[in-house]
C-alpha cells in the first residue's frame, strides 16, 4: 500500500495526490509512505525517485539492517527500529529524507507511523518539514521502548520476591527468558543510541540545526534506556547467582543428610551382615538373649552416631528458604 500526503504553501494537507503532482511549485514538502508494498509499488523507489540501489537493497533485505544513516548527494537514508507492542521484536523502518520530502518504507505496519500519519494535521504547526517529522517518528519509537524495559524490571522484582513460592527451576526459567528479552532490547537500543549520536554530531546535517535540541533529547532518552538495561542485566545476574548458590546449598544439605544416614547404617549393616552368615560355630547364635543384645548394641550405635553428628553440626538443618534475600 502506498499513501501520499503533501503540504502546500498555505500549510494545508493534500492527500492522495498523484506522484507527478508532487513537484508542483505550491507543494512545500510531502510524505510518501510505503507499507507492505507490492512489487510495482517498490519500483517507485528507483523509477520515480531514483534512489540508490544499495539503499533500496537495504529496504528489501529479509534481515533487519543495523540502525544507521547514509549520506547521498540529494538525500539521506536512515534505518531505524521500532518494537512490537507485545514482545521486544524489532521492526525496520527505512526513511529517505531531504528538505523537500520524506519517503518511509516498512514491510509491516508500524504503530508509530500510523500514529503520526493520523495526527499529522493536529501537529502540523510543530512539524515544519521532513526532518521535524523524522524526529517525531524516532521520538515516538523511543518512547515505546520504555514500557518493555519497565515491564522487565517489574518481572525481575517479582522473581526476586517470589511471593508465590515457585520452585527454583521455574524461577530460573523465567529469569533466563527475561535475560533473552534484555539481549533483544540491547541489540535494538544500543545501535539506535549510536545513530542519534551520529545525527546530532554530524556536520553534514545542517538542515537539522533548528531541531538539534529535539534530537539531543531523544539521545538522552536512549542513554537512560541503555543504563536501565545494563542495570537490569546486572540485577538479573545477581538473582541468578543467588538462586544458583541457594540451589547448590540445598543440594549440599541434602547430600550431607544422606551421607550421615548412610554413615549411621554402615556399622549396623556390618553387624547384620556378620550375624547373617550361616556358619555353625558362632557362639552368639545360641545365646538366649543374643538377639535382643544385638538389637540393643545396634540401637546404641545408631543413637550415639546421631548425637555425634548433631554435635558436629552436620544435621543442623535450618529453615529452608526458596528465595534469596537481598
Amino acid at each position: 500500500m502506498i499513501r501520499i500526503c503533501a503540504i502546500n504553501e498555505y500549510q494545508e494537507i493534500l492527500y492522495n495526490l498523484p506522484l507527478e503532482e508532487l513537484n508542483r511549485e505550491n507543494i512545500k514538502w510531502f510524505w510518501v509512505d510505503l507499507c507492505e508494498p507490492q512489487e510495482q509499488e517498490i519500483q517507485i523507489l528507483s523509477d520515480h525517485f531514483g534512489f540508490h540501489p544499495l539503499a533500496i537493497e537495504d529496504c528489501l533485505d529479509d534481515f533487519n539492517q543495523r540502525p544507521k544513516i547514509d549520506f547521498y548527494p540529494d538525500y539521506q537514508f536512515l534505518v531505524v527500529h521500532a518494537l512490537e507492542r507485545e514482545i521486544p521484536q524489532s521492526i525496520q523502518l527505512d526513511m529517505f529524507v531531504n528538505e523537500k520530502f520524506i519517503v518511509t518504507f516498512h514491510k509491516e505496519p508500524i504503530s508509530e507511523v500510523e500514529y503520526n500519519w493520523d495526527r499529522l494535521g493536529e501537529s502540523l504547526s510543530r512539524i515544519k518539514g521532513p526532518f521535524f517529522l523524522v524526529h517525531t517518528l524516532i521520538d515516538k519509537m523511543v518512547d515505546e521502548y520504555f514500557p518493555h524495559v519497565y515491564r522487565i524490571e517489574e518481572e525481575l522484582n517479582t522473581i526476586e520476591d517470589n511471593t508465590e513460592n515457585e520452585s527454583i527451576g521455574e524461577l530460573m526459567e523465567q529469569l533466563f527468558d527475561l535475560r533473552a528479552e534484555l539481549s533483544k532490547l540491547r541489540r535494538t537500543i544500543l545501535p539506535m543510541r549510536d545513530l542519534l549520536y551520529r545525527i546530532i554530531h554530524s556536520e553534514r546535517l545542517e538542515s537539522i540545526m533548528e531541531q538539534h535540541l529535539y534530537f539531543h533529547d531523544v539521545h538522552d532518552h536512549l542513554l537512560k534506556l541503555v543504563e536501565m538495561i545494563e542495570s537490569h542485566r546486572d540485577f538479573s545476574s545477581d538473582i541468578r547467582d543467588s538462586y544458583l548458590s541457594l540451589n547448590s546449598n540445598n543440594m549440599n544439605r541434602t547430600m550431607m543428610t544422606l551421607t550421615v544416614i548412610t554413615t549411621i547404617f554402615m556399622p549396623l549393616t556390618f553387624i547384620a551382615g556378620v550375624y547373617g552368615m550361616n556358619f555353625e560355630h558362632m557362639p552368639e547364635l545360641h545365646w538366649r538373649h543374643g538377639y535382643f543384645l544385638v538389637l540393643a548394641v545396634m540401637s546404641g550405635i545408631g543413637v550415639y552416631m546421631y548425637l555425634f553428628f548433631v554435635k558436629k553440626g552436620w544435621l543442623r538443618l535450618g529453615k529452608k528458604r526458596s528465595e534469596p534475600r537481598r
